[in-house]
């Protein structure tokens, strides 16, 4: 590398960086911004360009230097297709969306009627490829979950809970693992 007097050097061992202020022979003397004067070798030197601060000014649009950088790089175009809307089956369990009319029913029958339309929705879904359910059972004491969660638990499922944001509390999101 051709180093001159007044260049800006960096040391590439180290994070001292100075100005070159004498040359002799292999060996080059530095001069630090606090004044301090090393000496070193060509080979451990690297001639400073553009100073780190003017290369973090990226985020500035028209940065003449980030519109050379992307010259330089053009985009690579993704490996990934973007896939079409993924299908989420929701499934309301609350009682009152599956049967008119609870009367004569006790909670035994409830929990099964649910169980079983938690049954069938997933067998539905692994029919038809359906990659993810969403079960809403509401927040209550947890039994109707409970028993949900060992109903799952004997299919090729993965569950957790379902986002918070968008259901709340109660909801249990079931991914089927499919061949």
């Amino acid at each position: 590398m051709c180093l001159e007097i007044g260049n800006k050097v960096a040391v590439l061992d180290d994070v001292l960086k100075g100005m070159v202020i004498a040359i002799n022979g292999d060996e080059i003397s530095i001069e630090t911004t606090d004044g301090m004067i090393f000496k070193f070798s060509s080979s451990e030197l690297v001639k400073v360009d553009i100073e780190q601060h003017e290369l973090s000014k990226f985020s500035d649009i028209n940065n003449v230097l980030l519109k050379e950088k992307i010259s330089q790089n053009p985009a690579k175009k993704s490996l990934f297709k973007k896939e079409k809307k993924e299908v989420i089956l929701e499934v309301d369990l609350h009682i009152n969306k599956l049967v008119k009319s609870i009367r004569n029913l006790d909670n035994y029958d409830i929990l099964n009627l649910q169980l079983d339309t938690a049954k069938s929705k997933i067998e539905f879904a692994i029919s038809k490829r359906i990659l993810k359910i969403v079960f809403i059972h509401g927040v209550g004491e947890g039994i109707l979950k409970s028993e949900l969660q060992s109903l799952l638990n004997k299919y090729p499922v993965k569950h957790y809970d379902a986002s918070y944001k968008k259901y709340g509390l109660g909801a249990t999101e079931v991914y089927i693992f499919q061949n």
